[in-house]
């Protein structure tokens, strides 16, 4: 029984790798680079996976296969920056959520591991043109490691492209906060947000006399010291191999964490959220500091601020010579709109971001930021053929995305909403309807 069961698992992978190892060669289209110029009536080679070339005047080798896109736009596939796909499927049922461990103190967690592949906010997400997200864990006050996925493979292995991405820190509210979802008092409040701050600071103190001491090892009196997966977890972090992505909305949250990475001496730090953030621009770009920023598409978060508070923050950020690029959020309840991505980027586009920079903030920018602009991000040889084809500008929420094409190889356009639909548009209407 096992042995047929491994006989089939192979054989249903075996026509997923085909098409991976394919040479396909996607022609005709308009290709909109993102790093480069974009190129009218241009030729993809696709080779194993990868772009193995872009141009204007390519004839593809014998052997590979031509894909028309004559009329078409190709881009690179967007990059979600922050995210809980493939970690919840319905909020309100706790069953289908494990974006949240027991405790505060959990670096250890890999939000890889806890991915569910059938998923359907998947291919919902997918279908509108993100083809990769940074998986990010929540809860506590440090919540693990995230991971960079694609929306699409039969297990978590399949679908990671790169781990850990980097550590990610909740920064609590510092003032309390009133409203018809705080049940708790003031006092409560600031009790809670003493403790966070006090574990998050017990928690990287310990992690760094923990690797003192791991690093002391082998010198004449130092004993051998037990291994702990909490702190093993953090080294690359206090390295600053992968950075510490702290989750900060308002200016005085922003610089408290500001303040502790430089008591950490924490030399690689992403900020998320940062509704804020344009409020200390020069002080970000002087540290070279960039932003994980979204979503735009919000109300202001104080009642005294602009409509468009939200709207022009990335405008602001990009004035100021901040790398930034926009995210959705990320909340659970909202992984179901994750497909709307691109939107987040538009409406930034309509308040003062160059509509360039907008394209990027949601493809090249979050690769760069996350560490992953080798392989996804632009159109370019030697990349991931992580790319979209459309009928127009993928920030016009009235563009189609025809085809999806991840790591080379085509991915379903069939989601949940696609099935409803057709089951629906199929019902019996007008005579048939009422049984007559």
């Amino acid at each position: 029984m096992i042995r047929r069961a491994l006989l089939c698992l192979l054989a249903a992978a075996l026509p997923a790798a085909a098409a991976r190892a394919e040479s396909l060669a996607l022609t005709g289209a308009t290709v909109h680079t993102v790093s480069g110029p974009v190129l009218e009536n241009a030729t993809i080679v696709i080779e194993e996976g990868r772009i193995a070339a872009v141009g204007a005047d390519l004839t593809p080798v014998p052997n590979t296969r031509v894909v028309s896109c004559a009329g078409k736009h190709i881009y690179p596939g967007l990059v979600s920056a922050n995210t809980v796909l493939g970690l919840t499927e319905v909020a309100s049922v706790a069953g289908t959520n494990d974006f949240s461990e027991t405790g505060t103190t959990n670096p250890n967690i890999r939000a890889e591991i806890g991915i569910n592949p059938e998923s359907d906010l998947l291919p919902v997400a997918r279908v509108n043109g993100i083809t990769t997200a940074l998986v990010v864990p929540r809860g506590g006050a440090i919540s693990g490691t995230s991971a960079l996925v694609h929306l699409d493979g039969w297990t978590f292995e399949d679908m990671t492209v790169r781990a850990p991405i980097g550590l990610h820190v909740q920064w609590p509210n510092l003032t309390p906060v009133r409203g018809w979802f705080e049940v708790r008092s003031d006092e409560e409040q600031k009790k809670a947000r003493d403790q966070a701050l006090a574990g998050i600071r017990q928690a990287f103190d310990d992690a760094r006399a923990y690797w003192t001491a791991r690093a002391a090892e082998g010198k004449a009196g130092i004993p051998r010291h037990d291994r702990d997966v909490k702190w093993d977890a953090m080294g690359r972090a206090l390295r600053g191999e992968i950075p510490v992505f702290f989750h900060a909305a308002a200016l005085n949250q922003i610089k408290a964490a500001l303040r502790f990475a430089d008591e950490q001496k924490l030399t690689n730090v992403v900020l998320v959220g940062g509704g804020d953030a344009w409020r200390v621009a020069d002080e970000l770009k002087a540290r070279n500091i960039a932003v994980v920023a979204g979503p735009t598409l919000a109300l202001p978060r104080r009642g005294y601020e602009p409509y468009d508070e939200a709207f022009t923050g990335p405008a602001k950020l990009w004035q100021a010579g901040v790398r930034f690029c926009i995210g959705d959020g990320g909340s659970p309840f909202g992984a179901m709109n994750a497909r709307n991505l691109a939107y987040h980027a538009a409406m930034a586009a309509a308040f003062g971001l160059p509509r360039d920079e907008a394209l990027k903030s949601v493809t090249l920018y979050p690769a760069q930021i996350l560490g992953v602009a080798d392989m996804v991000g632009s159109i370019e040889s030697g990349k991931l053929a992580d790319l979209i084809v459309t009928d127009g500008d993928p920030l016009e929420i009235t563009t189609r995305v025809e085809q999806v094409w991840s790591a080379g190889r085509p991915v379903s356009m069939e989601t949940r909403q696609t099935g409803l639909f057709r089951k629906y548009d199929a019902r019996p209407r007008g005579a048939q309807a009422r049984g007559r």
